[in-house]
C-alpha cells in the first residue's frame, strides 16, 4: 500500500474513534436552541468539501422542535449568481439529549449529529457523522446568532475540529454573506 493510502485509512480510522467519543452537551434544551443561526465555521475531510472551500460563504440554518422533541432544519445559502441554495431535514431525537438523527435524500446518507458545546444566545459546536455505503465522515459546523465569531470562538472551533480528526487545512472560516430572501408560501 503506498503512504498516501496508509495515510488516509490512519485518517479515517481516527475520524471515527474520535467521532464514537464525541457526547452532547450535558443539559442540553431545544427550546434554546431553536431560531435562526448563521453557519459561519466548516470542518470536514470531505473530498467535495476540498474541492469547493474556497467559495463556501455563510449561510443559515433556521432550528425548528416538533411538538415531540424532533427538529426540522432548514439550511440557505446565497450563491454568488444571487441563486438560493436550500434545504431541510426532518432529524429525530434519540434517548441522547443533544443528539439527532436523520436520513439526507439528496446525499442519500444517515446522519448523526451531535451539539457538542452550546451557549444559546451566542455559538453551538454541531458535530455531525455522516455515513454513506459504509463509509463515515466527520462534518463539524460552527453556529453563531451573527455572521461573525470571535477569534476565541475560532480557536475553539479548529481545536475541536482537529480533535476530531480533520485535517487542519479542511475547516474553514466562512467569510460574510448577504442572506437568502425568505421564502414565500
Amino acid at each position: 500500500m503506498g503512504a498516501a493510502v496508509l495515510g488516509m485509512l490512519a485518517a479515517l480510522v481516527c475520524v471515527l474513534a474520535a467521532g464514537a467519543d464525541v457526547a452532547p452537551v450535558k443539559d442540553f434544551n431545544l427550546g434554546k436552541m431553536t431560531g435562526k443561526w448563521y453557519i459561519v465555521g466548516f470542518a470536514t475531510n470531505a473530498q467535495w468539501f476540498a474541492e469547493h472551500k474556497a467559495e463556501m460563504k455563510v449561510g443559515t440554518a433556521v432550528l425548528v422542535a416538533t411538538a415531540e422533541g424532533d427538529v426540522e432544519l432548514s439550511y440557505a445559502n446565497l450563491k454568488d449568481n444571487g441563486a438560493c441554495w436550500r434545504m431541510t431535514h426532518y432529524a429525530n431525537k434519540t434517548d441522547t439529549p443533544g443528539r439527532f438523527v436523520f436520513h439526507s435524500r439528496i446525499w442519500n446518507n444517515d446522519n448523526d449529529m451531535r451539539i457538542v458545546d452550546v451557549v444559546y444566545d451566542d455559538y453551538a459546536l454541531v458535530h455531525t457523522i455522516k455515513t454513506k455505503d459504509g463509509v463515515s465522515e466527520v462534518l463539524n459546523k460552527l453556529y453563531s446568532r451573527s455572521q461573525e465569531a470571535s477569534v476565541a470562538l475560532q480557536r475553539r472551533f479548529t481545536r475541536f475540529s482537529l480533535d476530531s480528526g480533520v485535517l487542519p487545512e479542511n475547516i474553514a472560516i466562512l467569510q460574510k454573506n448577504s442572506e437568502c430572501p425568505e421564502e414565500s408560501l
